[in-house]
């Protein structure tokens, strides 16, 4: 389970997208939080019977991207690594 923050919202979309992640071996790990910025490590799974159905680092950035934009605006930087 990925670590809390300070921000309800900013852990609600950690959560979701840790549970997402989590379906396909994954995890996120937090690196560092802000008032306006979040630094994330994704740590992608493994599936060898559906690799394409592990999400890519892009396509977990883009979620969090989202998810953010919508429940905790005020988070202005974020970087997946």
């Amino acid at each position: 389970m990925v670590a809390s923050t300070s921000n309800d919202k900013v852990d609600f979309v950690l959560e979701q997208i840790e549970t997402m992640v989590a379906s396909e071996g994954g995890t996120l790990e937090l690196v560092s939080s802000g008032e306006d910025s979040l630094t994330v490590k994704y740590i992608p799974g493994v599936n060898e019977e559906c690799p394409e159905c592990v999400p890519s680092l892009e396509q977990v950035t883009q979620f969090l991207t989202a998810s953010l934009q919508i429940h905790a605006p005020e988070i202005s930087s974020l970087e997946v690594s």
